[in-house]
């Protein structure tokens, strides 16, 4: 018998946060699973855990391959992966126990392709709700799906500069219900990091969402996103991500049809990664001398393809703090910038 809901757990070197993940999801109100853990070669007990795992319920597959990193691990469970739909969490995260039955609920009633939740950021001494200042139940159809979603992942459009953090938001598959059939027929899947750096969720889904006629977004926070122990480009340094980048931008256009509103979304969001850019050179792993940083930064924000981007960057709607950091990497004053990366990087930290 077909699942209603797969999901998919990529695993490596997570004995510390294992259980409180897969405890959360086991206890599903909607019992109806099938839990996909994929061993991505882990060197720590994992292996033995997620073992014990799939002997105590039939539910549990798991599935042990040699290291690939996290995209390869998702993809090799979307190829195992029996449910009429497809989830993923991570395993350092934890879910509500209502979550895939309010999810699988809601995209059998409304015939949805994909349900996306809210979710709460855990930062270990505190919690906060991500707010996406929507009402609680939000129906996108057909172009609309293109229109307000898929673009908005590709890069936002005016008043929506002036939330820059929830430029990605919209794009974590964790928080999401894929329907299984698109998958497959469509062979979606995750694109290895060492190409495009990061935002594999967010190229993942706007790829998916060519396929999509109903998206169907829940404002209730089920998931809950362990910030502490992130992995984040500010804390391993990347010295190629601004090409790889590139090759990122590059798939996230290929369908857009050379669309204005698309190509500007792109550029706004472009612009918006100089921000990303410059945690990545002020990281702890970077080795250079700020000097060299600083310099580092001046070439990024002199490549041609980053100032075309900037030529009609609008800063209007920026609060003033975003529309300072802005203005400075528009006119490429690279010692502005690091100045405010570091206030900026510092302020993430203690949030």
């Amino acid at each position: 018998m077909v699942a209603k809901v797969s999901i998919i757990v990529p695993i490596y070197n997570m004995e510390k946060y294992i259980h409180r993940c897969l405890d959360s999801i086991l206890v599903q109100s909607l019992k109806d699973i099938e839990l996909v853990l994929v061993n991505d070669g882990s060197t720590d007990t994992s292996e033995f855990i997620l073992n014990e795992y799939e002997e105590r319920d039939v539910r549990v597959k798991v599935l042990h391959k040699k290291n690939g990193g996290v995209s390869s691990a998702r993809n090799a469970g979307i190829e195992i992966a029996t449910g009429e739909f497809v989830g993923f969490v991570d395993p350092d995260d934890w879910i509500e126990s209502t979550m895939y039955k309010e999810m699988y609920e809601a995209a059998m009633e409304e015939r949805a392709d994909v349900v996306m939740c809210s979710y709460v950021r855990e930062f270990g001494t505190h919690s906060k709700i991500k707010d996406f200042h929507l009402p609680r139940k939000v129906s996108y159809e057909k172009e609309e799906v293109h229109k307000h979603i898929q673009r908005k992942l590709i890069g936002p459009l005016d008043k929506e500069l002036a939330r820059p953090e929830l430029l990605d938001a919209w794009g974590t598959v964790w928080s999401k219900l894929y329907k299984n059939e698109i998958l497959q027929k469509y062979a979606v899947r995750f694109q290895d990091l060492d190409k495009i750096g990061t935002n594999e969720d967010s190229l993942f889904n706007i790829q998916f969402l060519k396929y999509t006629s109903k998206f169907i977004f829940l404002n209730q926070p089920f998931y809950h996103y362990w910030r502490e122990n992130e992995n984040s480009i500010t804390s391993t340094y990347k010295p190629d991500l601004l090409e790889k980048w590139f090759y990122l931008y590059q798939l996230m256009a290929e369908g857009t049809n050379d669309d204005s509103v698309y190509q500007t979304a792109l550029k706004n969001r472009i612009c918006l990664n100089t921000l990303g850019l410059g945690l990545n050179v002020i990281g702890k792993d970077n080795p250079q001398s700020i000097m060299k940083k600083i310099l580092t930064i001046k070439d990024s924000l002199e490549d041609f393809r980053i100032r075309n981007a900037f030529k009609h960057f609008e800063l209007t709607h920026f609060p003033i703090v975003w529309k300072l950091f802005y203005f400075l990497a528009k006119k490429r004053h690279a010692t502005g910038v690091y100045s405010l990366l570091i206030a900026i990087n510092f302020l993430r930290k203690v949030r």
